[in-house]
């Protein structure tokens, strides 16, 4: 479980009160992946809904870096919520720490607490801008 004081310090949690992030917190599993380790695998369900909180990734689609990821950024709500396998693959660059909800507990969460879903779509949004303008 991650604790309430880390997830207050995430842009995506930043509305939320005490009660509310206590209630959150233990909605999400605290995974740590190994430096290189896949996070992600391109072709395959995501498996989760990942918020990193420590260290950064690296999100590559066939072979080519598309965006590196940073603490308070996350990924694989597309893949949840759409129920499509992941697009892209996601590598920890160094040790890496995500708190993680799994496909069940997405959508719930999401209901009860509409403010991370507007922030998910400004993300979503912000993510497709910078699609869109994308240069190989």
């Amino acid at each position: 479980m991650i604790d309430r004081e880390t997830l207050s310090r995430v842009t995506l949690f930043a509305d939320l009160d005490g009660p509310h992030l206590e209630e959150v917190a233990h909605t999400l599993d605290d995974e740590r992946f190994p430096s290189g380790g896949h996070v992600v695998h391109s072709g395959l369900s995501s498996g989760g809904f990942y918020v990193i909180m420590e260290g950064a990734a690296s999100v590559l689609v066939d072979g080519d870096e598309r965006a590196l990821l940073k603490p308070g950024d996350f990924f694989g709500e597309a893949s949840i919520l759409t129920g499509d396998v992941a697009i892209a693959d996601v590598i920890a660059l160094g040790e890496l720490r995500c708190a993680v909800a799994d496909a069940g507990d997405l959508r719930p969460l999401l209901r009860r607490f509409p403010s991370i879903a507007i922030r998910m779509l400004e993300a979503g949004a912000r993510r497709l801008r910078a699609a869109n303008e994308w240069q190989p």
